[in-house]
């Protein structure tokens, strides 16, 4: 695999991660991840428009006057969010009404038409294909954690309602972890939200800082040795 594929998906997952580095898409990640079941749900139709968008955007990207490209970009990314809505409606209506109305704003998540104008636009359509299923993978991974988070603390459980997503089988499922009389209503309280997400990009970053000290050391030792080399 080269450099650059390995350097999409590492941006994409880690260095990148719309939630936690760019800070994008707060709306409906903050609003709807009270139960791992709606992330999941969000996280794929996100992804899925993710992908298209991008490797719709990278084939028409020759043919498209500069001065209309954002516009058409809306109405591309429109069109894929449509096509999910109404998947989403006919296949897992139960998800469908949780989510409501964040599926359809998903016209206006900055994550998508984000890296539809800095990535897709100026590269190929494999190239572009990947930057969207990772940056989607990443921003799906981060609604998982903090949906997880929030279920379990707000309710005692995972995975409540995945028989709405993935089918009647899915039913079995479902965790119950913590045994709560009542549960921590902040969780799944928009604060809670907003909380939890803080707290996941404090460990990244902080994640981030042992890793550069780590590095550090190494780094002289290969300076040393380099110049010790020279001489």
């Amino acid at each position: 695999m080269s450099t650059e594929y390995k350097n999409i998906m590492r941006q994409g997952l880690w260095g990148n991660n719309p939630a936690l580095v760019q800070i994008l898409g707060l709306c409906p990640m903050l609003a709807v991840t009270n139960t791992l079941t709606n992330a999941m749900g969000l996280g794929l139709a996100t992804l899925l428009v993710l992908v298209g968008s991008n490797t719709s955007v990278s084939l028409v990207r020759k043919w498209v006057p500069n001065e209309v490209r954002i516009p058409i970009y809306v109405m591309i990314i429109a069109s894929l969010v449509t096509c999910v809505q109404l998947l989403m409606n006919a296949y897992t209506y139960g998800v469908y009404q949780s989510l409501g109305i964040f599926i359809p704003l998903i016209v206006t998540n900055c994550v998508i038409i984000g890296r539809a104008e800095s990535f897709a636009s100026k590269n190929s359509a494999p190239l572009a294909a990947l930057d969207g299923f990772m940056m989607g993978l990443g921003f799906t991974a981060v609604l998982l954690v903090l949906g997880g988070l929030r279920e379990l603390l707000g309710q005692g459980t995972l995975f409540d309602g995945a028989e709405l997503l993935l089918g009647d089988w899915a039913a079995s499922l479902r965790v119950d972890i913590l045994h709560l009389d009542n549960g921590f209503l902040l969780a799944i309280l928009p604060p809670g939200a907003f909380i939890g997400l803080g707290l996941l990009v404090a460990a990244k970053n902080w994640i981030d800082s042992r890793l550069a000290r780590t590095k550090a050391p190494a780094a002289k030792v290969e300076v040393t040795r380099a110049r010790v080399t020279s001489l």
